[in-house]
């Protein structure tokens, strides 16, 4: 089987670093046109000059900070001045860790403004073109917690749920469009937010980072963390006519550790 997106443009949110990168990098190896949407310019320029363009493809950098909406419009405007978009991939970094009771109100809110709210608005900014064209796939990366949630994330599992629910219910609504919406729920990735759980998990334990490292992937039948690329060749064969029939469904890549069938 050879995946080939050529000819279709896709927009990755978060994808400077971990997971979002790693996407960028495979659609663009397999010939999308990215648009890469984060918040620094800078790394921005360098992760899209350093993209793969086996067609001679023209990549694209998009800034918005994903905590202000404003940003959010004002790159949706610069999107759909490039052109249709075919792929959506919401990623964004999840809230800080932390136990559900030590959650201000406040911190929920801006959660599900990053999330939710920002999911909505490029949705609804990017479907149309997706009916016109008969062709449309949304991917969300969110969290195996929405099986079942994970310790030491109260706001996280919250809002993943909800962003879950929200993609059920779109891919509902827009399959008769050959739209899909999945889920890709990500186990212990090899990212900097796994990096910022195992220090949360050291300072509230008083365990070493080393031990908190091994007791995690005792728990993880492959015995090791995931690799970003790994959720990047799922995302990538979601994003191709080959998932033509596959929607609203939510994925684990986790190394079987989620404890439910």
């Amino acid at each position: 089987m050879h995946i080939s997106l050529s000819g279709k443009t896709a927009v990755i949110c978060g994808s400077t670093q971990g997971i979002g990168r790693a996407i960028a990098e495979s659609f663009a190896a397999a010939g999308a046109r990215c648009i890469l949407v984060a918040r620094n310019r800078q790394t921005l320029d360098d992760v899209r000059a350093a993209l793969p363009s086996p067609n001679n493809q023209l990549h694209h950098a998009v800034v918005a900070d994903f905590s202000d909406t404003s940003q959010v419009h004002s790159a949706i405007r610069q999107i759909m001045l490039i052109g249709d978009v075919d792929i959506l991939v919401n990623n964004t970094g999840g809230p800080k860790p932390g136990p559900i009771i030590e959650v201000a109100t406040s911190d929920f809110t801006k959660a599900f403004e990053q999330h939710v709210v920002c999911n909505q608005l490029l949705a609804q900014a990017l479907v149309p073109a997706m009916k016109k064209n008969g062709y449309g796939r949304i991917i969300n990366i969110i969290s195996t917690s929405v099986r079942i949630p994970l310790a030491n994330l109260g706001a996280s599992n919250t809002i993943r749920a909800a962003v879950a629910s929200w993609a059920k219910t779109l891919s509902n609504e827009i399959g008769q469009y050959n739209i899909t919406v999945n889920n890709i729920l990500p186990g212990f990735t090899d990212t900097a937010r796994l990096g910022s759980l195992i220090g949360s998990i050291s300072e509230n334990s008083g365990l070493s980072k080393e031990e908190v490292i091994s007791n995690l992937t005792k728990e993880i039948p492959m015995k090791r963390f995931g690799e970003a690329s790994e959720l990047a060749a799922l995302a990538t064969f979601i994003a191709s006519p080959f998932a033509s029939y596959i929607t609203g469904t939510s994925i684990p890549v986790d190394g079987g550790r989620t404890g439910t069938i």
